[in-house]
């Protein structure tokens, strides 16, 4: 892994996954020119649109919602997982069109307790799963599932369309396609990258 961002990563799985593919990224308005200035020293040229990201992810996402047409299918991803594959990519597209939606999660394997006030209980870690993404919808019902005022509970696209009456489809995730936010977490990610080079 050089240093070239993140976000650039992430925008060029999607591309070669379909040259064709719209991509739409949202990002602060005051970090956009910070973004261009990068694209340059990079030399990074893929096609990509930038808006404006939103106070939250909710409205981030469904600014980014008004820019697509209603027809087709849309994938929702967090910039910050770079290490997504087109398989994946591929993978939940095709579930999707199964399904009707397609959400990636990968089983909980550490030993879990629920704390609730001064008090704490074991859980069953069976009956859990962390959910990553790319998140696939039909974009028609994803724009108005979006139409909407947000709740505290959507912390994902999977939790809007529910609250607008899907039935989430879930399916097997990448154990690799971490969310980088923290320092260790960028430590890992290179070394995740480095394996995928060939030697």
């Amino acid at each position: 892994m050089d240093e070239e961002p993140l976000l650039m990563h992430t925008i060029r799985v999607f591309s070669q996954t379909d040259p064709g593919l719209p991509i739409i990224v949202a990002l602060p308005p005051d970090q956009k020119q910070a973004w261009y200035q990068l694209c340059r020293d990079h030399a990074f040229n893929l096609p990509h649109r930038v808006t404006d990201g939103g106070e939250t992810r909710f409205h981030s996402v469904k600014n980014c919602l008004t820019l697509l047409p209603d027809e087709g299918w849309v994938a929702i991803h967090d910039g910050a997982r770079p290490l997504v594959t087109r398989e994946l990519i591929q993978g939940a597209f095709e579930e999707a069109l199964l399904h009707g939606n397609a959400v990636p999660v990968v089983p909980v394997s550490e030993s879990l307790r629920q704390v609730t006030g001064g008090t704490n209980r074991p859980v069953d870690r069976q009956e859990f799963y962390l959910v990553q993404t790319p998140q696939v919808f039909a974009t028609s019902f994803l724009k108005n599932a979006y139409d909407r005022d947000p709740l505290p509970e959507f912390t994902d696209d999977a939790t809007v369309a529910e609250a607008a009456g899907a039935t989430i489809h879930l399916f097997a995730g990448e154990r690799n396609n971490i969310k980088v936010t923290l320092p260790e977490e960028l430590l890992l990610a290179r070394m995740l990258f480095a394996g995928r080079r060939p030697h």
